[in-house]
């Protein structure tokens, strides 16, 4: 049985560089933190609106936070960061996600005495 690698095995295109096949190329980038939260699940889900708008985002927490569950403190800290040519649109993003959130907030606050079912 020979051991040789054609143009026939699936996924194997030796034409392709490794420039070509990784994004962005082999330069480094600088990543800003451009948000802090409570906890690691917020910070996911800034990261994810921010990557649904384009822009490259990450998020974590301390090892020892996560493993330990925490969600104040240093420790318990999440962070949002994104390379540095994007934090300036990054941070506009996630005011405008704040702005609408808290709005959502307050709307959820009202209480409309039509609404209330003991009245009924």
């Amino acid at each position: 049985m020979s051991h040789s690698t054609s143009s026939t095995v699936p996924f194997m295109n030796n034409d392709v560089t490794s420039q070509e096949a990784t994004p962005g190329g082999d330069g480094e980038a600088r990543w800003e933190i451009v948000s802090r939260t409570a906890g690691l699940m917020p910070a996911q889900i800034q990261a994810g609106r921010l990557q649904a708008e384009g822009i490259p985002a990450r998020a974590w927490q301390e090892a020892a936070g996560q493993a330990f569950g925490l969600m104040v403190g240093l420790l318990g800290t999440g962070y949002v960061a994104v390379p540095s040519e994007f934090a300036a649109r990054a941070l506009s993003i996630l005011a405008e996600f704040a702005e609408a959130t808290d709005q959502q907030d307050d709307d959820s606050l009202l209480w409309d005495d039509d609404d209330d079912p003991e009245q009924e």
